[in-house]
């Protein structure tokens, strides 16, 4: 803020009444005034401008982590779509799976795991257990059972290569679409940091942007404190330059008036010196500066 208290205040009745020597004070005090709060409005110009250049830095740098933010957006757009299409290609070949698993009816009973893990149970369990002779001769034959089923289950499947290739192939599609996705998670997330990155630079701006509105406010208070205070300067020189030509034409006032009042007497003297008086040396001085004589 301007201190106003330091500011030098002119008056109609300043201009009108206050001595010659008094306007000449008060014009020294309105011009350093004057070159005061210019200098102010100047410093307070400069810092503007220094914040309204670092509001333009942090709006540059939003709009390059918007870019960028957007750039990535389309990355993942084009993943997510990659990725879609490798896991609608990928469901069709495991459909496919199925239905050939249909057709060689390996959907019914159970998987070559779960089959191979009861046979070990069963094998531990004979092992470990104290069985009558009718109890292990009925486990011996369950587990024989289940072996063939095993190797009657794993023959079928050995022998459908067709199968085995349809899997690998809907594995290494559902692999790729998995990369894919994981492509997607990794651009979305860099993209949200830059979306993130990009608010934090617009808040900044917009702080910058109220300081410098703030500091262009005190520089046009200052500014125009000045340009008064130098339309007030010039009031007074003007008021002085009319008080200089006042003074001027009142000493030649007083000059045309002795001149005037020596010629008259001159004449005064000629006209005794034609009748035959005679004149001092003072009285001849004054007709040669007349030009009487």
């Amino acid at each position: 803020m301007v201190d106003e208290s330091k500011n030098i205040e002119l008056t109609e009745d300043d201009l009108a009444n206050k001595s010659k020597g008094q306007l000449i004070k008060m014009a020294g005090q309105l011009r350093d005034r004057r070159n005061e709060l210019n200098q102010m409005a100047s410093e307070r110009a400069s810092k503007r401008d220094d914040l309204n250049a670092k509001t333009r830095e942090k709006v540059d740098e939003a709009q390059e982590h918007r870019e960028q933010r957007d750039e990535l957006n389309e990355q993942v757009q084009e993943h997510k779509e990659k990725r879609n299409e490798l896991n609608a290609e990928a469901n069709e070949l495991f459909d496919k799976v199925e239905q050939l698993k249909s057709d060689m009816e390996l959907n019914e009973g159970k998987d070559l795991d779960e089959l191979e893990e009861e046979i070990e149970q069963l094998e531990f369990k004979q092992q470990t257990e104290v069985l009558s002779s009718e109890e292990e001769k009925e486990l011996i034959e369950k587990i024989e059972g289940k072996r063939e089923e095993y190797e009657e289950r794993k023959q079928k499947l050995d022998q459908n290569e067709d199968l085995e290739e349809l899997v690998d192939e809907a594995e290494e599609v559902r692999s790729d679409a998995s990369q894919h996705h994981q492509k997607v998670t990794e651009l979305a997330d860099k993209a949200q940091e830059h979306h993130n990155q990009m608010i934090e630079a617009y808040r900044e701006a917009d702080d910058i942007r109220d300081e410098a509105d703030e500091m262009h406010e005190k520089f046009v208070e200052a500014q125009e404190a000045a340009d008064q205070h130098h339309e007030d300067f010039v009031r007074v020189q003007k008021r002085l330059r009319e008080l200089d030509k006042e003074e001027e034409e009142e000493r030649k006032t007083e000059r045309d008036k002795k001149k005037e009042e020596a010629k008259e007497e001159a004449e005064e003297i000629y006209q005794k010196f034609k009748e035959g008086e005679t004149l001092d040396t003072e009285d001849l001085m004054k007709l040669q500066k007349t030009g009487l004589l």
